[in-house]
């Protein structure tokens, strides 16, 4: 924890007295991001608050932030910083569990790169896994999928890439654990990413981690999750991703499917469709209905529109089935939930 807020501290110390060198200015580089959002559930939730196992886009009813950036990053010959604060439901609900100054950090680390082929880098990292973030303008649909909002978002550590050739590159990742700053226990956790691109169409992206995530109160118990991602460009208008997660812990498991379709019409308009599915019938990940095994379908349509390079207009219907009664409409348990998305998101 110590170490980590001291990497914190150095970063900021070091834009700071970068920034008053003359000579470092054009290494420094801001930049931002905002989603702004109101989302209307059909269920009516009382809590005004979508289900536990969701993080991002959180709120019913109510005009709301989910994720605003402010980033600055600062690069000089081989040498490569970032720090990232933030604010919104993703800060608020997905770092629940970390110290509250720490919910405010999106990003802090340091890179440095030893070779065209060899980096590495240390602090709090985006997370190696899947193919989705917080910055919605980055993914294909609005919301996230349930196998996003079921791993990590982030992760604090230390991470090695080596890239073999154009096609091939490989991670090695040493970190706290399981999407998270403050240390839950004495254990560390291993990581790696393995990514292949034969071509300018296809992307083959296998990530993997093993780590012990119980506290040390009780008995070490291992966790392995693998992640496969598919990524394939059908033309200049099309784009399609096939997901695949699956863990284990001790003799449990989960594991979760998903498929994206994009579409660009023309340079303003894309549209973009996602089909899903989600089991964690122990309860490992999605814990809050235990004893009841926990499983999910999602279906998504969104439409985007962005009339400008740093700003879009998006919309999402999203509905998801569930085989118990895991939502609830007008104090009422239900099996199912529809939801109509909006967002603004400007990004500088």
């Amino acid at each position: 924890m110590k170490r980590l807020l001291a990497i914190i501290l150095f970063l900021t110390t070091m834009f700071m007295v970068a920034a008053q060198d003359s000579t470092n200015k054009n290494k420094l580089r801001f930049s931002g991001f905002a989603d702004l959002y109101y989302q209307y559930d059909c269920n009516q939730p009382v809590s005004n608050e979508r289900p536990p196992f969701i993080y991002n886009h959180k709120k019913h009813n109510k005009p709301s932030v989910n994720l605003a950036l402010l980033k600055v990053t600062y690069e000089h010959a081989k040498l490569k910083a970032n720090l990232a604060v933030m604010a919104g439901d993703y800060a608020r609900y997905n770092l629940a569990a970390e110290p509250r100054l720490l919910q405010y950090v999106y990003e802090a680390n340091a890179g440095y790169r030893f070779t065209d082929k060899l980096s590495a880098e240390a602090g709090i990292l985006p997370s190696h896994i899947g193919i989705e973030s917080a910055i919605s303008k980055d993914c294909w649909n609005l919301s996230r999928s349930l196998l996003a909002e079921s791993s990590p978002y982030y992760e604090t550590g230390v991470r090695l890439n080596y890239a073999f050739n154009q096609k091939w590159t490989a991670s090695a990742l040493l970190l706290q654990g399981w999407q998270n700053i403050k240390d839950n226990n004495r254990s560390k956790a291993l990581g790696t990413q393995l990514v292949f691109k034969p071509n300018e169409s296809w992307v083959f992206n296998s990530s993997a981690f093993i780590g012990n995530e119980q506290p040390d109160s009780l008995a070490a118990v291992v966790r392995m999750f693998h992640n496969l991602s598919i990524t394939y460009t059908i033309d200049s208008k099309a784009n399609l991703a096939l997901l695949l997660d699956a863990g284990v812990q001790g003799k449990e498991s989960w594991w979760g499917s998903a498929a994206m379709l994009q579409y660009k019409f023309n340079k303003q308009l894309n549209a973009a469709m996602r089909a899903e599915y989600y089991s964690d019938k122990n309860g490992i990940i999605v814990s809050a209905y235990k004893p009841i095994p926990f499983s999910a379908t999602g279906l998504s349509v969104n439409v985007d529109y962005l009339p400008l390079s740093f700003i879009s207009f998006r919309t999402e219907l999203k509905y998801i089935e569930a085989p118990y009664s895991f939502f609830t409409r007008n104090g009422i348990a239900v099996s199912n939930g529809l939801t109509i998305l909006a967002s603004v998101a400007v990004g500088f």
